[in-house]
């Protein structure tokens, strides 16, 4: 699952804190027509019991085998910290309209101790290391 050639870089990919675990919903099949329900959801799942969900139609990749979660989104875009936050707003669809849900959210709002680091198209643009020296 990987957005573009292979040798482009991920548009935004976000490192989350370890240890993390990602679950996926099944997709459940109906013989009745669902429109605008949406993709079944994904989550980032903390020891603690907190959930954290995930824009699934943006999601071009997604793995926990190093014991934390980093997903890849197509149509995000890292805006920055704000009001403690860090953010991240929709800025294209990936699927055709009928395919998501009205109800989808478009903006992403993560708590920075939630998250190791943030890289955009191939670099870096925000890590705990760096959030913890400008704190200083």
């Amino acid at each position: 699952m990987a957005a573009g050639r292979l040798d482009e870089p991920i548009p935004l990919v976000i490192d989350f804190a370890a240890p993390t675990a990602l679950l996926r919903e099944p997709h459940r099949r109906s013989a009745l027509p669902i429109i605008g329900n949406g993709p079944p959801g994904t989550f980032v799942l903390f020891p603690h019991g907190l959930r954290v969900s995930l824009p699934t139609d943006q999601i071009v990749s997604a793995d926990d085998r190093d014991g934390h979660v980093r997903v890849g989104f197509g149509g995000m875009r890292f805006v920055g910290l704000e009001e403690g936050h860090l953010v991240f707003a929709r800025v294209r669809e990936l699927f055709p309209e009928e395919q998501l849900s009205p109800a989808r959210s478009h903006t992403m709002r993560l708590d920075p101790q939630w998250v190791t680091t943030i890289a955009v198209d191939g670099r870096s643009v925000w890590s705990v290391e760096s959030s913890n020296e400008r704190s200083k």
